[in-house]
């Protein structure tokens, strides 16, 4: 089945890294694009929070330029091109599927993603820990759930919420006596315990603490920009008490 439209793109991803294309798509380099990859993954998740079809559309386009121009600056570089992508990408869906492609029966998806994990690693034998295959490049939350998830996996896990959330009020003791102390390079490494053992208590009730953080940091702005509204006079000359009675006041106003 042809797809002109597709082909169409990859030509003038190519005409653009041409001589006689644009000079700013002719320096680009994988390391140069890196944020522009998150950038656009980031906006295209945004379009499905939002259920924004129009935007999804749009934003899915963004993302697959970069797919596209990483793919062409490769073949330029006699690396490999968008082929070897989508060849690459479809040899791993057909092995990681014996349920669609060959003749493992499941029972449910919990059986597929086991099955998902143990074909993972035997296409990835030079992996030994538990640990290795984490992105660096993902968000820290989105790191540190993916750290508890694969430690469960082992057996490694709380044998209880109660045991799970008096460890997080350990952390915050722990914390604060770093506080009283005033050692600035503890207080970081305990606070990082704390956001740790926080997402642990997330996936624990398989909430997505990434989510979760994006929720509460959209939520916070419209709470925010409400209590912009309502004030009075500059909020930098609004006191403490002030403020907490502007904040209430803007959270009651939004329904």
């Amino acid at each position: 089945m042809p797809y002109p439209n597709m082909e169409e793109l990859i030509r003038v991803i190519a005409v653009l890294r041409s001589e006689n294309g644009c000079e700013w798509d002719r320096k680009q380099t994988h390391k140069t694009l890196r944020p522009n990859m998150l950038e656009e993954a980031y906006e295209a998740v945004e379009a499905i929070d939002d259920n924004n079809i129009t935007e999804l559309k749009e934003e899915l386009g963004d993302v697959l330029l970069q797919v596209v121009l990483h793919a062409q600056i490769a073949k330029d570089n006699g690396e490999f091109d968008i082929e070897d992508v989508a060849k690459e990408l479809t040899k791993k869906l057909i092995h990681r599927h014996p349920h669609v492609f060959g003749g493992v029966k499941v029972n449910s998806t919990d059986e597929i993603l086991t099955n998902w994990d143990a074909l993972k690693k035997e296409e990835k034998p030079e992996r030994k820990s538990a640990m290795d295959g984490i992105t660096r490049g993902q968000s820290a939350l989105m790191s540190a759930q993916k750290i508890s998830k694969r430690a469960v996996k082992t057996g490694f896990e709380w044998d209880s919420e109660k045991s799970l959330i008096e460890c997080i009020k350990s952390e915050y003791r722990e914390f604060a006596r770093t506080v009283a102390e005033g050692d600035k390079n503890r207080m970081e490494d305990e606070m990082g315990d704390i956001l740790f053992a926080t997402v642990n208590l997330a996936r624990w009730h398989k909430i997505d603490a990434e989510q979760a953080l994006l929720h509460a940091n959209r939520k916070f702005m419209t709470r925010f920009r409400k209590m912009e509204e309502l004030a009075v006079k500059p909020l930098e000359d609004y006191s403490y008490e002030e403020f907490d009675t502007l904040w209430r006041q803007a959270k009651a106003a939004i329904v």
